[in-house]
């Protein structure tokens, strides 16, 4: 799929500062793509860059990965991990890094974080466990485009004001309406740029384009298992972080295309939540 771009997009993106990669993450990418990476040299890499490894250390530390004993070192961390569920993981934490959030976005990683940590787990509840890696970095990123935009438009508390009254499906067509664009184009064009799997990409596009889109065959059953996936740690988070709320406006909207696409029952979406 290729990112579709209208003329006042391309013009937009003229002026919108979407942050490069960290010179620690093109060594790092360098290296993994050898026919025999040096561990070694990939644990250096990867602690010349302290936000990155200390990233790293918290996330491989956290509820998502479930160790039983703590990884303590960069070197234990790619060793315990291995290279292939590194990769996204330092894309991830990269990017974050790389990221400067306004005020208005005080929490915005952690709230972040737990959507994709919540991911993460998912997966593994309803038989997924391939796409934790993804799907961790998806909850991670999937909404990077708005400190993006939030920087560059100095009324854009007006969509976040949207997004908390009535979901950000509502909100993301008010966005828009506004600005031409949406932050889930300028999300896709930021993995895009670094080199995030594809499939990453193509959900972070489409994440709220959700009328028919898991029969519209947009996406590949991967793409649909992961804006699932997504959907449901949304909705978990924002149960979480809004706990006298009766409904949830996003969830609504998308509800019974999940259910129906995972063929599960409200009980059983419960005891996803149970431990």
């Amino acid at each position: 799929m290729a990112i579709s771009l209208t003329q006042q997009e391309k013009l937009i993106l003229k002026t919108v500062n979407i942050p490069p990669r960290p010179q620690a993450l093109l060594q790092f990418s360098e290296e993994a793509k050898q026919p025999e990476p040096n561990i070694t040299k990939i644990s250096d890499i990867l602690q010349s860059d302290v936000a990155i490894s200390a990233a790293i250390l918290q996330v491989v530390n956290s509820a998502a990965f479930r160790r039983s004993r703590e990884i303590e070192s960069i070197e234990q961390a790619v060793m315990i991990l291995g290279l292939k569920r590194l990769i996204p993981l330092v894309k991830a934490v990269a990017l974050k890094s790389s990221v400067d959030l306004p005020p208005a976005l005080g929490d915005f990683w952690e709230t972040q974080s737990e959507i994709g940590q919540h991911a993460s787990i998912i997966c593994n509840r309803i038989n997924r466990p391939a796409l934790a890696n993804h799907a961790y970095m998806l909850g991670l990123f999937h909404g990077v485009g708005i400190p993006i935009l939030c920087q560059h438009f100095d009324d854009y508390q007006s969509v976040l004001d949207k997004a908390q009254s009535d979901g950000w499906t509502e909100a993301s067509q008010f966005e828009f309406a506004q600005y031409h664009t949406s932050h889930g184009t300028i999300g896709a064009l930021l993995a895009q740029q670094w080199r995030l799997p594809k499939i990453v990409i193509n959900v972070i596009y489409y994440q709220h384009d959700v009328d028919g889109i898991l029969t519209s065959g947009e996406l590949d059953s991967l793409g649909n298992d992961l804006l699932s996936i997504l959907k449901i740690a949304r909705h978990k988070t924002y149960l979480s972080t809004n706990p006298v709320s009766e409904q949830n406006p996003e969830w609504q909207v998308i509800k019974d295309d999940v259910m129906d696409y995972l063929e599960m029952s409200d009980e059983e979406l419960d005891e996803l939540w149970g431990e």
